[in-house]
């Protein structure tokens, strides 16, 4: 597991709350920080996948 990536997440993650919280969840930044904080999900997702592949091609060989 990618510790630099959790930490990017949640580090993200506190700072939409945080923009949602002051300037609303309609706000373009509130918008952009969780098209960001999505992106980062889905990097994260992707290794958990290609991790979890490469065990079972290894349990398979």
């Amino acid at each position: 597991m990618d510790k630099n990536l959790l930490k990017k997440l949640e580090q993200k993650r506190q700072m939409m709350i945080e923009s949602g919280m002051v300037n609303g969840l309609q706000n373009p930044k509130t918008i952009r920080l969780s098209k960001q904080l999505d992106q980062l999900m889905n990097q994260f997702e992707g290794q958990t996948n290609k991790k979890e592949n490469e065990q079972s091609d290894n349990l398979l060989q």
